[in-house]
């Protein structure tokens, strides 16, 4: 099931098998799409989908509260350049946009800017997603992390959506896939 328009920000997701544990949910896979690109394993047993669900679910909660300030005009490829340092390389960079290394991190984690990845094998790709609330806006930035290329970073894709179509896509998204994971729990019971 896809909810939202892939082209500019979209849910993907499959149920290959449903589980009854809240943590796990099923097997399957979850990916994002953010200006046409697709981020996320997209296999029939990428992933449980529990992490995945929860992250959404907690996106929603936290509606608003996903901001650091310092960050709100900076070109999309600074930042991730400067989040690649400061969670995958070895660089002895200083200054995080007037942040201490450990300044940047905290104001990343604390706000939970970091979608992906969501601590699952969903985004075992190599994908990673920033989410800013920026006022009434959403900005959205998501790349691979090639560590091949010589910067280290894919192509980025970077949308600013409405907030309200962001988060009703989300909503719609966990609305739709608890009822087929119901679903599909039954039915498999009923084959048992």
């Amino acid at each position: 099931m896809i909810i939202g328009d892939s082209d500019l920000f979209a849910i993907e997701s499959e149920i290959t098998t449903a589980f009854p544990s809240l943590s796990q949910l099923a097997l399957g896979f979850f990916a994002i799409h953010i200006g046409g690109r697709a981020f996320g394993v997209r296999a029939p047993d990428a992933s449980m989908l529990g992490c995945s669900f929860d992250e959404v679910n907690n996106r929603l909660r936290r509606r608003g509260t996903h901001f650091v300030a310092v960050l709100a005009a900076i070109e999309a490829s600074d930042i991730m350049n400067a989040y690649l340092d400061a969670f995958y390389r070895d660089s002895s960079r200083i200054d995080y946009f007037g942040l201490s290394s450990e300044a940047f991190v905290e104001a990343l984690l604390s706000n939970a800017v970091i979608w992906a990845p969501d601590g699952d094998e969903a985004f075992d790709d190599g994908s990673h997603i920033l989410q800013f609330d920026i006022g009434g806006m959403v900005r959205l930035i998501a790349f691979v992390n090639e560590h091949t290329s010589r910067s280290g970073i894919g192509a980025i894709s970077e949308k600013w959506l409405n907030a309200d179509t962001f988060y009703q896509i989300l909503a719609r998204w966990s609305e739709l896939f608890t009822a087929e994971w119901a679903k599909e729990l039954e039915r498999e019971n009923s084959i048992r």
